[in-house]
């Protein structure tokens, strides 16, 4: 087995087979980062030819020449692959030292838990808590506090026509969509010029509910970087012209993701047009054959007895709670490591 640097194709190629594929592990992403100060590489683990596991990372200075590395979705391999798992983490680890790096992030899209659509663990389901052991016994320390979701909701299409679909949503839900139809709520993609419209949406929304809203910038970016490959559409929600909800989707791999959205609460009741947004999606999903429908990330799992709204509103859709293996991080250069979480500890003290 070797370790070595990719070229960005070879990276590419073997993401698109990988089944941990995910869009935050793409050369798109990468080149976001880039434009915003971040150096990127392309890494592997190969036996003889053919590439056994990879990652793309993106590293930024942080403090006296140090830097933070990232694998943001990733690295793409089976975790419950022990030998493989060691190799490529342990070379990971010299590179990045040789590197000037003191610390990795990872947050492998890598499914851990079989949960049925409360939370609950399916009896007999699949359970890859030997992915979690070999983390550990690396030296991998889980983040509570990390920006991937550690649990989200997803609908499985497998094949299923949207009538069969809908047929499972709960009844309020489907009677929301007739609502929204009723009213003449319609869907439609915005160009990038109209992206205003989507941030204006996203930017009132995220006042309401007490979150950080992305600027105009990135969403401009992401378009031209997703939009004319084919894997992300950005969509609008009106009647009589007038822009009620808005949502951005990832179009990667098998999935369709559901990652940001925002509606104008004062059509919210009487037009529904958010519930017409999310059908309007997911039966493009179903018609253009992906497998999976991602709701992506919610909160209130699993030891809290109040979900939030937003995991109400995504299973009336029907589907089941997806439990990740989280965000971690590695300390490379212990001592500077440790100076860091030091310094970070009293500035929080601070506040």
């Amino acid at each position: 087995m070797t370790f070595e640097e990719i070229t960005e194709e070879e990276f590419r190629n073997f993401a698109k087979s990988s089944p941990y594929k995910c869009f935050m592990q793409t050369p798109e992403i990468a080149k976001y980062r880039e434009s915003n100060g971040w150096t990127a590489y392309y890494l592997a683990a190969k036996h003889g030819s053919e590439i056994k596991a990879a990652s793309m990372l993106v590293a930024k200075p942080y403090f006296l020449g140090k830097s933070i590395f990232i694998a943001p979705g990733g690295p793409l391999l089976d975790l419950e692959d022990q030998p493989l798992t060691d190799f490529f983490m342990r070379s990971l680890k010299k590179y990045i030292k040789s590197h000037n790096g003191y610390v990795l992030h990872i947050s492998p899209y890598y499914e851990t838990v079989e949960r049925d659509r409360h939370g609950d663990a399916v009896p007999n389901g699949f359970n890859h808590k030997d992915a979690t052991k070999n983390l550990r016994s690396l030296g991998f320390i889980e983040l509570k506090d990390a920006s991937q979701p550690k649990y989200m909701y997803a609908l499985d299409l497998n094949g299923k026509t949207p009538e069969e679909l809908m047929a499972d949503f709960k009844s309020n839900t489907r009677g929301h969509i007739r609502k929204a139809e009723k009213m003449g709520v319609t869907v439609r993609e915005l160009k990038k010029e109209e992206l205003g419209i989507f941030k204006e949406i996203t930017e009132s929304t995220s006042k309401r509910r007490e979150f950080e809203d992305k600027p105009l910038k990135y969403y401009e970016q992401m378009y031209d970087l997703f939009v004319p490959r084919g894997e992300a559409l950005f969509l609008v929600a009106e009647a009589d012209n007038i822009p009620m909800s808005a949502a951005m989707f990832m179009l990667y791999g098998d999935e369709v993701v559901y990652l940001f959205s925002g509606s104008d609460e004062k059509y919210m009741k009487d037009y529904n047009a958010q519930y017409e947004l999310q059908w309007y999606m997911i039966k493009y999903a179903a018609e253009h054959k992906f497998k999976r429908y991602n709701f992506y990330g919610i909160h209130g799992l699993p030891d809290d007895a109040h979900p939030d709204g937003v995991y109400e509103f995504k299973k009336g859709f029907g589907g089941q709670v997806i439990e990740m293996i989280g965000t971690y991080e590695l300390p490379i250069d212990q001592k500077f490591y440790q100076a860091q979480k030091f310094l970070k500890k009293l500035k929080n003290r601070g506040k």
